[in-house]
């Protein structure tokens, strides 16, 4: 059994604006402030990541964060199903195809590895043409301020689901950023970067993922 792990945005899809008009508007609606998000490098980072840091300068402390994360979550999926009608978004080159032949591999479990919170995350899938049921699990920025934890949770998650035994070798991390390569080494998973986010190429490249590809068109030579 294989557990492929993907990331969403500039891995699976690219957006056009509607996550951080959505973040924008949650935080007003959740903590009173959006802060500095305007101006927020989101890549790589989770939502509770994001949070902490916007947030500190207003006086809510992580734990604080955590408590009304629940309130968070939903407020992104409302304002996400807002957002996404203006500002929709789409496939990146290849990416329906990978995740249309990997669904038809017997011994492979689909997954998500994922900055956002699992209510934007669904929105963003499904308005690209992604289903949603064909992630078996996932794990999501609104659960850890660390995105090293999220790998682990999407394995164990795993387990349960195939209640087959799955080592993390078995495991592959999909993303396009520096912070997806360095999450799938601290869970001891191979690794397979892509070129189609916003990350410097160069960056990229000196964190050593198994292999770097131009876009998900390649997945199969490598995988």
């Amino acid at each position: 059994m294989r557990l492929i792990l993907f990331d969403i945005d500039g891995t699976l899809l690219k957006t056009k604006g509607a996550g951080r008009l959505s973040t924008r508007d949650a935080m007003i609606e959740v903590f009173g402030t959006a802060s500095t998000v305007e101006t927020h490098h989101f890549g790589g980072k989770t939502d509770w990541y994001t949070l902490t840091t916007l947030l500190a300068e207003h006086g809510y402390t992580q734990h604080q964060i955590g408590e009304r994360m629940p309130e968070f979550v939903a407020a992104m999926g409302k304002h996400m199903a807002h957002h996404i009608k203006d500002y929709p978004s789409s496939p990146l080159p290849g990416a329906m195809q990978a995740v249309t032949r990997l669904r038809q591999m017997p011994d492979v479990i689909l997954g998500l590895v994922t900055g956002n919170a699992p209510t934007s995350a669904r929105i963003k899938l499904e308005d690209a043409g992604f289903m949603w049921e064909w992630f078996k699990i996932g794990a999501f920025g609104s659960e850890s301020i660390d995105r090293n934890d999220l790998p682990r949770l999407a394995l164990e998650r795993a387990k349960a689901y195939t209640q087959a035994r799955i080592s993390p070798r078995q495991c592959v991390v999909i993303g396009d950023t520096v912070m997806d390569i360095e999450a799938a080494r601290a869970n001891d998973m191979r690794v397979i970067a892509v070129r189609t986010g916003f990350e410097d190429q160069q960056a990229l490249a000196a964190a050593q993922p198994d292999y770097l590809l131009d876009d998900l068109t390649q997945l199969f030579e490598v995988l």
